[in-house]
């Protein structure tokens, strides 16, 4: 069969339209999705999380809690209700910043006399600081390792403490990604004010000075 040639001129008028459609189409499929990658076996993969983002504790997922001496042995406690929020880019950690706000009535070390005793003025004076804060100053990071350096607040007293943990890393997909962390501390409280003890009849005192904090923290993207 013998093989016609269409001219040029003939074909402009139909492959205009055709090639308008696929030039417009380029940037699209250029751009793909941001929030996923896809493997050399084909699977589709959530995208790291990077830029700088708040997340709130989760506090479902998180918990504070403290451990104090207690004559021959170790009571530990926690704190129902409190918030918190993390600003930071979990590419670049050290520019991050962490804030708390723990409600002081709400200490539980499940026993309820005990707990009314915490509340007092002997202790926390719980209705004339109706609040624990923690304000971050500087985040120091380590590889996985995390030096967090703020200002503690408890009854009115503001001191410096430093946090020492680790970035226990983050997942999810665009507008619930979830970053973790862990720390601890150790603080005296008599800097913040807390003097109450009393002696014991073989010598020494009921309660120790220094008091140990654990913090294990969950947080969603805002």
């Amino acid at each position: 069969m013998p093989v016609r040639f269409v001219p040029a001129a003939l074909l402009a008028p139909v492959l205009a339209p055709v090639l308008a459609l696929a030039a417009a189409a380029a940037p699209l499929a250029a751009q793909g999705s941001p929030a996923t990658s896809t493997t050399s076996a084909g699977a589709t993969t959530a995208a790291p999380v990077t830029g700088v983002r708040t997340f709130a504790i989760d506090r479902a997922h998180s918990e504070i809690t403290f451990r104090i001496r207690h004559m021959m042995s170790r009571v530990s406690g926690t704190f129902g209700e409190w918030t918190g929020t993390i600003t930071a880019d979990p590419a670049q950690l050290a520019a991050g910043a962490v804030n708390v706000d723990i409600k002081t009535a709400s200490i539980d070390t499940r026993q309820p006399r005990r707990d009314t005793h915490l509340r007092s003025a002997d202790f926390f004076a719980a209705d004339s600081f109706p609040a624990i804060t923690f304000r971050s100053r500087q985040v120091r990071v380590q590889g996985d390792s995390l030096h967090i350096l703020g200002d503690l607040t408890i009854r009115g007293i503001t001191k410096p403490v430093t946090l020492d943990g680790e970035f226990l890393g983050a997942d999810g997909q665009p507008g619930k990604r979830r970053i973790g962390f862990a720390a601890r501390t150790r603080i005296n409280r008599l800097d913040y004010g807390v003097k109450w003890n009393r002696g014991l009849e073989a010598g020494g005192v009921v309660l120790g000075d220094d008091v140990d904090i654990e913090v294990n923290v969950e947080a969603v993207e805002q």
